[in-house]
């Protein structure tokens, strides 16, 4: 009853308001709603209607349901469309395959910036972000089960749901420093809130978590067997509410028990925050090269050979964003994301993205010429361009949260 006042009063809000908005819209409701202009691009992300809910699939397996423009528009339109309709209860999202999601899709972004083609980079991070805020901020419940391949954009569309189901298949990780990025799609406030410096050590490393590792930091919140999803998913399909209370109860009735491995990097905590909890690059580097001489981890090795194989200026970039992201709500992390990634691929202080796409997904050889090519070599005001607001004829990133957050008390969602 909460949920539902909080949605009407949102869309009262936005019509006196009189201006467009997200839930303002009259809109057909439907399984899948009718957009004619777009049908070149429905079966990308496939929907399926259940009892009081729906399901959006992310259909791309060829690619590991990477996401591109067309897709990040259609779920922004449909998650809005959901929103608004007062017969669905709760909203799910899987993936087809043996991904969830792989992230954005780093090549498609690579070519178009190759052939100048900036306006549609633009247009794809200003979808995708803005589709991470509704999610961040929905109304109603959501379950995201995460089988498989999860990585980059594909944790950011995901994790600021309600639930997050991972299984015995799930990867995750956020390997953009390697391909000279960040951590975009809302990581700088989602990993800046994992235990200690973890959050700075996956971004750095780009290191892998499994399902279990992810319970166990709480980045998700039930674990499934994925031999047990097709009994998860009628159980979801058959719920008649918009109760989190009642989800929460079916998700822990399929949910199996966690143990977490004696060897997981979780058992490296203490390691980890020594290490990583220093201001810079450099202080970490020295960190595991003395913890390596100490403690003759092999472990730390690894770790280092992984920082240095990526590209120094998106390190130094991804440690400070994760730093100011411990102490931003979600729409200063994706407002200050965005600039990041404007800066990223418009070249204009380095070009580190396009030669790590094209060392790593394009050309395959692994071995990328970064610039600037060292830590000394990489000033403060570099770094400041990807953090300083962006120029009157470049728009900042527009989030409604002055239409949506004050509504969000009145939901009754879980603490997370």
């Amino acid at each position: 009853m909460h949920r539902a006042k909080a949605i009407e009063a949102l869309r009262r809000c936005a019509a006196q308001r009189g201006r467009s908005s997200s839930l303002s819209h009259c809109r057909a409701f439907s399984a899948q709603p009718s957009y004619a202009q777009y049908d070149d691009v429905q079966d990308l992300v496939t929907v399926e209607g259940r009892a009081k809910s729906r399901a959006a699939i992310l259909n791309r397996p060829s690619a590991l349901n990477a996401l591109n423009s067309s897709m990040a528009a259609r779920l922004k339109r449909l998650y809005e469309s959901w929103e608004d309709n007062p017969d669905i209860g709760f909203v799910l999202m899987k993936g087809s395959g043996r991904a969830f999601c792989a992230g954005a899709d780093a090549v498609s972004l690579y070519q178009l910036v190759n052939e100048g083609n900036l306006d549609e980079c633009k247009k794809f991070f200003e979808t995708l972000y803005k589709f991470v805020y509704i999610q961040g901020t929905y109304l109603k419940p959501h379950v995201a089960i995460m089988d498989g391949i999860t990585m980059g954009a594909g944790a950011g569309i995901s994790i600021p749901g309600m639930f997050r189901v991972v299984t015995d298949k799930t990867i995750f990780s956020n390997p953009e420093a390697q391909i000279g990025f960040h951590p975009d799609a809302g990581a700088s406030f989602y990993l800046s809130r994992l235990p200690g410096y973890l959050g700075e050590y996956l971004a750095l490393t780009g290191d892998k978590l499994n399902g279990v590792e992810m319970v166990a930091c709480r980045l998700a919140t039930h674990y499934a067997l994925n031999a047990r999803l097709a009994m998860v998913e009628e159980r979801l399909g058959n719920l008649v509410t918009d109760e989190p209370s009642v989800i929460e109860t079916a998700l822990a009735q399929y949910g199996d028990l966690v143990y977490l491995d004696r060897r997981s990097i979780l058992s490296k905590l203490d390691v980890i925050d020594r290490c990583f909890s220093h201001d810079t690059i450099e202080e970490i580097t020295d960190a595991l090269e003395k913890e390596a001489a100490d403690s003759y981890d092999e472990w730390c090795k690894t770790v280092l050979k992984k920082i240095k194989e990526a590209s120094p200026l998106s390190l130094i970039v991804s440690l400070r964003s994760i730093r100011e992201g411990r102490f931003q709500s979600l729409d200063q992390c994706l407002a200050r994301e965005y600039r990041i990634s404007l800066a990223a691929i418009s070249n204009r202080v380095s070009s580190d993205f396009s030669e790590g796409v094209r060392a790593r997904l394009v050309d395959k050889d692994f071995a990328p010429k970064w610039n600037p090519p060292s830590f000394k070599d990489v000033s403060k005001d570099m770094v400041d361009c990807y953090f300083s607001p962006l120029p009157e004829v470049e728009p900042e990133l527009k989030l409604p949260t002055a239409l949506r957050e004050p509504f969000m008390q009145e939901t009754d969602s879980p603490k997370k």
